[in-house]
């Protein structure tokens, strides 16, 4: 299966089941998958054919801005399930990154989301 994949998308936004993480946003990476068939856009050549990568981006940089959250799980969630409903891929993978404990590069949460 062909995939439309963003990497590292930096997002900024208040998360964090403590008051101290709550208190200003935090900076936050965001991959995504999206499995899709590309063969008609390959062959096309035309952006309605694809996923439009800007306009996921957009709309995850968006959902950032909604509300806070306690958990990186619930943002992650809502991510992919929003791209499952607008974007409409066979699937997504959506992993959110947050760098708040000390030794260690990240801490992360993946979720998957089948159509």
């Amino acid at each position: 299966m062909d995939a439309i994949i963003i990497r590292d998308l930096e997002i900024f936004c208040c998360v964090g089941v403590y008051d101290a993480e709550r208190e200003k946003p935090q900076r936050l990476l965001v991959s995504v998958e999206m499995a899709t068939d590309l063969s008609a856009a390959a062959v096309k050549d035309e952006l309605r054919w694809s996923i439009d990568y800007d306009a996921v981006c957009k709309c995850i940089e968006n959902i950032s801005k909604e509300r806070n959250w306690n958990l990186i799980e619930t943002l992650a969630v809502e991510i992919a399930e929003t791209i499952m409903r607008e974007f409409v891929p066979v699937s997504v993978t959506v992993e959110v990154r947050k760098f708040v404990i000390p030794k260690t590069a990240y801490v992360a949460a993946r979720v998957v989301r089948p159509q």
